[in-house]
């Protein structure tokens, strides 16, 4: 049984091991893979597995060999599944694996936003504290979130992770989803998304995209929020209409926002949030933590082995 990994260096930079996957094929692993040359790589393989490379309708009618797509992610977006079902080939993603982190993440964002620990870590390096002449400076407002209100928009596993932390830090938090659950109900009260909007001091996304997520953040959905309120998303760039946010952060309307997603990534030069006010940005990490991605690559082995036993798991199609 031949496997390709077409994109294995996100996952494993070389802190993990891909024993798992020899045990139940003969393996070959690429760090990247170029567009251009998925159709190539994937050859006469029978099994693929990707997490970022796009597999596209072509790819897969080329793929004659190919029986099971494995995606090491949660998104599935990048494989056209629909021609995947056509020729009867299985595809399964990663449905859980960062919840935590994820959560984790989220939180620390806000925290960088209310106390710029790295900022005045940086000062105090660079001599400022001991030059100054109090016994305490601070170059940003600083922000305490005992209080305050968090409204997460999507309200799963991610979100209950999320909205925990912000209850154990004193915040009330409200909740948007069309599902509701008990357990959402012991974190949060669920409100429609205008009184989310509304009465949010700090808004955190945690819906998947879909068509009707798409750009939630936006110019009108902007208007219904508080001046001042504090944007955090880690879930989908596209949940952003990033243009409108970027006007937003600069009037002063939004007062920061914390995104660990963008709506092209690797980020692009011309992506109006880097020369926005209040603006923080990190590299789609809210899922690498070593025991996220362990986890990760873990379900990745069992999912394959449960297709080869034919007991399949987190099938999407």
């Amino acid at each position: 049984m031949k496997i390709i990994v077409l994109d294995g260096y996100a996952l494993n930079p070389g802190d993990l091991n891909w024993s798992g996957f020899e045990a139940l094929g003969d393996l070959t692993v690429y760090d990247r893979t170029p567009v251009e040359r998925v159709s190539e790589r994937i050859g006469d393989t029978e099994i693929l597995i990707t997490n970022k490379t796009p597999v596209s309708a072509e790819d897969i009618e080329k793929a004659k060999n190919v029986k099971y797509i494995g995606v090491l992610a949660t998104g599935y977006d990048n494989v056209d599944v629909e021609a995947a079902t056509k020729r009867s080939i299985k595809v399964s993603n990663i449905p859980t694996y960062g919840t935590a982190a994820v959560g984790q993440l989220a939180i620390a964002l806000l925290l960088e936003i209310c106390h710029h620990v790295g900022h005045h870590a940086q000062a105090v390096a660079a001599g400022r504290w001991e030059e100054n002449p109090d016994w305490s400076f601070w170059d940003y407002p600083l922000i305490e979130l005992d209080g305050k209100v968090m409204g997460i928009i999507g309200f799963g596993r991610i979100g209950h992770s999320t909205g925990r932390i912000a209850k154990a830090l004193g915040m009330e938090v409200l909740a948007y989803d069309s599902f509701e659950s008990d357990e959402g109900r012991a974190i949060a009260r669920y409100v429609s998304l205008d009184e989310l909007l509304a009465k949010s001091d700090v808004i955190s996304l945690h819906c998947p995209l879909f068509h009707e997520t798409e750009g939630i953040v936006n110019k009108n959905s902007i208007a219904k929020m508080k001046d001042g309120v504090i944007i955090i998303n880690n879930s989908r760039g596209g949940l952003i209409v990033e243009e409108d946010l970027a006007e937003a952060l600069n009037s002063g309307k939004v007062w920061a926002a914390g995104l660990d997603v963008v709506s092209h990534e690797p980020i692009k030069s011309d992506n109006p949030l880097l020369k926005t006010k209040h603006c923080l940005i990190t590299p789609h990490i809210a899922w690498a933590p070593k025991e996220s991605r362990q986890r990760l690559m873990n379900i990745g082995v069992q999912n394959l082995k449960g297709f080869l036993e034919g007991k399949p798991e987190n099938l999407v199609n």
